[in-house]
């Protein structure tokens, strides 16, 4: 990228502003300096003008046709329920441009594989929002992980866990969404689900991948490659996998129920040492999650110590916009792709077949 290019803002089209399109995302984008939100469309029209409105943005839409017709943009933020992103993406796919999408990639794995193929086709890429990866706590843990790998100061990764019990993932994020009713607004289409389930179980499956694909994601994240899923305890609380080296992993879900807390926490052990995080709630504000870790190196010249930095006030769901712009700008690789993203149903699925005696 020239350096004219480099100071030159991102232009960024926003295709849906309901609740995730403004509470999680939008109101992250308008405040990167590196970026322009020059554009929203929504069905709701109405609801799209008043947002607009309410962020300074220039336009409104009410379809993103009419969004591609007549604005020039360099990525588009594309804000949909999932279960419609199997016939919405490869739609939009089609104007070229880097996309980012919510999680899952799709309410299926056929849903998915189609989205992939028309990407290809149009030869361009989707960064899929597990932002997750992109919480501070998470990428300060990432980096120890490959530190410790490189060195093999602590031996041998051992065991990856993570644990979410149901809680208050809103946290009021939605207080200030603009709502707007309208109906005269059919209900789009849903994807076909998935032709292996009954409808009961894919209603199983949809619950998993809305509420669960994220600790799916990480886990993969954190053991630094795939996994397949070896167990599903019969409860519906504990999944348990191992990784292709042979590096077991699991997952916890629902242990007990929260009315307020959010307490989802990763637990990744080495054989001379562990990391611990504690992540936020999704729509929690300029809040990072917590760490420690420690280590035990064996070595009669370093002393066993436990470590607790403290981590710069950003929230994870910012951190993902800005990955976003500098994706788009050429400057790093997307922190998600779709094909990952993949990879995350593919596991889902495993593990559902596992709870289903399929």
């Amino acid at each position: 990228m020239s350096e004219k290019e480099n100071k030159r803002k991102t232009k960024i089209g926003f295709i849906g502003v309901g609740g995730m399109g403004q509470s999680a995302h939008l109101r992250s984008y308008v405040t990167i300096p590196e970026c322009e939100v020059v554009a929203v469309a929504d069905l709701k029209f109405e609801q799209a003008r008043q947002v607009a409105i309410r962020y300074g943005i220039s336009n409104a839409y009410p379809s993103y046709e009419e969004l591609l017709k007549n604005e020039v943009v360099d990525a588009l933020v594309v804000s949909q329920t999932f279960w419609y992103h199997g016939s919405i993406l490869p739609k939009v796919l089609q104007a070229g441009l880097p996309i980012f999408v919510e999680k899952p990639l799709a309410s299926s794995i056929p849903a998915g594989e189609k989205i992939i193929a028309e990407m290809e086709k149009a030869n361009t890429w989707i960064m899929v929002g597990n932002h997750k990866r992109c919480e501070m706590a998470v990428t300060y843990g990432k980096k120890l992980i490959e530190d410790y790998k490189k060195k093999g100061n602590l031996g041998a990764l051992k065991y990856v866990r993570m644990e979410m019990p149901p809680g208050d993932w809103r946290v009021n994020g939605f207080r200030e969404h603009i709502r707007v009713d309208d109906s005269t607004i059919s209900d789009l289409t849903k994807d076909a689900p998935d032709s292996d389930f009954s409808a009961e179980e894919n209603e199983k499956y949809i619950y998993l991948i809305n509420f669960y694909i994220h600790q799916i994601n990480l886990i993969r994240y954190f053991l630094g490659e795939s996994y397949r899923v070896t167990y599903a305890d019969p409860s519906g609380v504990l999944l348990i996998g191992e990784s292709k080296s042979g590096v077991p992993c699991s997952l916890e879900m629902d242990t007990y129920r929260s009315t307020i807390a959010w307490n989802e926490k990763a637990f990744i052990s080495f054989e001379k040492g562990f990391i611990e995080m504690g992540l936020p709630a999704p729509l929690a504000k300029n809040r990072p999650g917590w760490i420690r870790y420690f280590e035990d190196p064996d070595d009669s010249e370093t002393s066993p110590m436990v470590m607790t930095p403290d981590l710069p006030w950003e929230d994870a769901m910012r951190q993902q916009a800005l990955q976003f712009i500098r994706a788009v700008r050429g400057e790093i690789e997307p922190p998600c792709s779709a094909y990952e993203a993949l990879e995350d149903l593919k596991n889902a699925k495993e593990y559902l077949n596992l709870l289903l005696k399929k």
